[in-house]
């Protein structure tokens, strides 16, 4: 929503003002259709030489997230640390073979099922799954500090793939002022071939080879370079939940009390976002 209204912003304030200071938006509309296919098609023929189909993919999700905010809720947070809490207790008070099926087959489990949020999410569940496994087949007796190592590794690998999209969006915007100076030079040339012409033509060929360099420069700091930018933010926000559960299941084996393990969790969600201790409390005790 903020972006798009970004976008309206920044569109009225820039051709908005060059209106009102006596310029005319006719030579600009005139040749914009021909520099964007100039710059845009540099700019997404670049990306697709950039990048494989499976990032390529993950830059169109990357878009929808700019647009659309982070995939996790403030809710989801609290799910994912009251999941990995039932879980951590299940296995404390019945044992790691209780465990097994629900950790095994997470789409028959009756406690996964309470979440479908989270269930919904491959990433999110495997981490939980993958982690709870290795504890089930080792009967409990791995080294905390082992599957600590395991999991920093599982959650690296996630937000290296979520960093992608950003990382891909963030060389494109500081491409696009040169691809815009390509466009730019193209109508030189063009311009210098018609030499002979009248300076009234000359000057409106200029013109329009001069909207390349605008365009590249309006496009890589006023649209791209902030996507990239929010991009960044909102998976900052979405990487929390998996530091989240990593926290609960750590703590947990390292036999804090539940509550303590809780805190542990919560404190490290970002304060925008942090719920209150007293409903991740609530949420356990199914109120």
């Amino acid at each position: 929503m903020f972006a798009a209204i970004g976008i309206i912003i920044l569109l009225l304030m820039v051709f908005g003002g060059f209106v009102i200071a006596g310029g005319s938006l006719g030579p600009v509309l005139a040749a914009l259709p021909l520099e964007m296919m100039i710059i845009g098609g540099a700019a997404i023929g670049a990306t697709v030489i950039g990048n494989s189909m499976h990032e390529l993919k993950l830059l169109g999700s990357g878009l929808k997230k700019v647009f659309g905010g982070p995939r996790y809720s403030d809710q989801d947070h609290i799910d994912a640390i009251a999941l990995t809490s039932r879980l951590m207790k299940m296995m404390k008070t019945e044992g790691p073979v209780a465990l097994e099926s629900h950790v095994t087959n997470p789409k028959e489990s009756t406690v996964f099922a309470e979440y479908p949020a989270l269930l919904a999410d491959p990433a999110l569940t495997g981490l939980i799954c993958d982690t709870l496994t290795l504890i089930v087949v080792s009967s409990g007796s791995l080294d905390t500090h082992a599957v600590e190592d395991v999991m920093d590794n599982a959650i690296k690998s996630q937000l290296y793939e979520m960093e992608e999209p950003q990382h891909a969006l963030q060389s494109l915007a500081d491409a696009l002022p040169a691809l815009g100076i390509v466009a730019a030079v193209l109508g030189v040339i063009k311009t210098m071939g018609s030499i002979d012409e009248p300076p009234s033509v000359l000057g409106g060929m200029i013109g329009s080879a001069l909207v390349g360099t605008f365009l590249g420069v309006l496009l890589a700091y006023g649209f791209v370079g902030p996507m990239a930018g929010r991009l960044k933010q909102v998976n900052a926000h979405d990487a929390q939940i998996f530091h989240s559960v990593k926290q609960v299941l750590i703590a947990s084996l390292h036999g804090y009390p539940q509550p303590l393990v809780v805190e542990s969790a919560r404190s490290g969600l970002p304060p925008a976002h942090r719920p209150a201790l007293t409903d991740l409390l609530d949420a356990l005790r199914g109120k």
